[in-house]
This record gives structure tokens, sequence and C-alpha cells, in this order.
């Protein structure tokens, strides 16, 4: 069993960047997929990028391609979502969790997330 712990996260002017961590313990991060969600007010989650046991990663959202990047640490056993260019429409919560197995966009197939982390967008 895998715990997630995030940081980061605040608010940032349009145009800027931010990058939140999802840091994990009990075991290695290599051995699971490792999901991001975000949940914006009133929504359910929606699943943004994921990355492999491989270190490889997709991406689900198609608002966030050429802005957001998935990355991990193996060393810090940490998985990073690095956000750039942010947009007001990005505010949200954003989750990581983590799954064995392949890529997932179901929240439902993820059986250990971290605590959430808000990111407001705003001038």
């Amino acid at each position: 069993q895998v715990q997630l712990a995030q940081s980061g996260g605040g608010l940032v002017q349009p145009g800027g960047s931010l990058r939140v961590s999802c840091a994990a313990s009990g075991s290695p991060l290599e051995k699971y997929a490792v999901g991001w969600f975000r949940q914006a007010p009133g929504k359910g989650y929606e699943a943004i990028q994921c990355i492999a046991t491989d270190g490889t990663y997709t991406t689900f959202a198609g608002f966030v391609k050429g802005r957001f990047t998935v990355s991990r640490d193996t060393a810090k056993n940490t998985v990073y979502l690095q956000m750039n260019s942010l947009k007001p429409e990005d505010t949200g919560v954003y989750y990581c969790a983590a799954k064995s197995g392949w890529y997932s966009a179901r929240p439902s197939d993820f059986g250990s997330w971290g605590q959430g982390t808000q990111v407001t967008v705003s001038s």
C-alpha cells in the first residue's frame, strides 16, 4: 500500500507557472502508474495526465497539451505536475492518485489518493 502527500498549489496570475508535488511513502512509485485529476467547482474528477511505471506519460485532457508536464524523481519518490501558461479555467483542486498496471483515466481504478491541492488562476 502506498500513501500520497501533496504540496504546492496556490494563487497564480494568468500566464504564470506552478508545480504541484506528490510524495509517496510505503512503497516506491515506480511500481505504480500515477494519475493527475482535476475537480473544478461543482464538477467531478477529470483525468489530466498519467505517468507509467517506466516513466512515460500520456495526456487525457486536450486543454493542457503543450502546457502541463508530468515527471518523476525516483530518488525523492515524488511525482510532479508542472503547469505553465496557466489560464483562469485551469482553476480547481488537483489530485494525484496511484494504481497498479497501465494508464487509466477512470478515478475508480485508483486505490490511493493524495489529499488534493487548490490551484487558483486569477488576476
